[in-house]
């Protein structure tokens, strides 16, 4: 495990792959780190074809320093840059899951030249404003604005998931499924049909959005919003080796 130091001081930990191009990077999802079972599974899959690959924490996940009431989309935004920029040369693919679908799309609008293709594992764009925000009741949402967070109850955590007023606020400068997305590389989309966090619409939306012509969406029936069981992994190796 690595540190890159970023302008604030708060150090970010990557682990990284030397291989060949196109290079693969790994953006996680809200609240997951770098040693989840996806990010290992593409990690030994680029191990055996010797393909370059990258894997962080964002800013207050994981490894990475920092304090979770101070994480914005934007600052995830500029985490996924500074990896790419600093970490990597030459053609990058994208894998995203979740928000980092999200953070995924960000780059590749603002790093084209660099973006060979992108892969969506339930990809959440604008889940900030759509499915937190637009998901809280009235009492929910004015915890929030007096006290600038909220904890709730989650599978994927026994502590519980935080949101924040900055999170919400910030990430209103970051929305991308309210115009047409200007990115002309391809995209391959996989959804879960029976995940209860990410509806698999937003897939199909996403997917119309986007301009390249290149753009397929891959949905599994019985699939959840993690897509991490051995088949969904398979799905997914496919799909980044039709790319590669």
């Amino acid at each position: 495990m690595h540190r890159l130091s970023m302008p604030d001081g708060a150090a970010i930990a990557y682990r990284r792959r030397e291989g060949r191009a196109p290079g693969v990077i790994f953006l996680g999802g809200y609240m997951s780190d770098m040693t989840g079972t996806k990010a290992a599974a593409l990690d030994a899959f680029c191990a055996a074809r010797g393909q370059a690959y990258l894997r962080f924490d964002y800013f207050a996940h994981g490894e990475s320093q920092g304090d979770f009431r101070d994480a914005t989309i934007g600052r995830w935004k500029a985490d996924a840059l500074a990896v790419i920029d600093r970490l990597t040369h030459g053609p990058q693919v994208l894998v995203g899951s979740s928000i980092g679908g999200w953070i995924m799309l960000l780059a590749a609008l603002a790093r084209p030249e660099r973006i060979k293709a992108l892969i969506g594992i339930a990809a959440a764009p604008d889940a900030s404003e759509d499915l937190m925000w637009g998901e809280l009741d009235a009492a929910q949402r004015e915890t929030m604005m007096r006290e600038g967070l909220l904890r709730l109850p989650s599978e994927y955590s026994p502590d519980g998931y935080i949101y924040t007023r900055k999170l919400i606020e910030e990430g209103r400068d970051h929305l991308v499924m309210r115009a047409p997305l200007p990115i002309a590389c391809p995209v391959r989309l996989l959804h879960g049909m029976r995940d209860p966090d990410v509806p698999w619409r937003v897939s199909l939306d996403l997917m119309t959005k986007l301009e390249s012509a290149d753009v397929a969406l891959t949905l599994v029936k019985d699939g959840d919003h993690r897509l991490s069981r051995e088949a969904d992994l398979a799905l997914l190796m496919r799909t980044l080796e039709g790319l590669l």
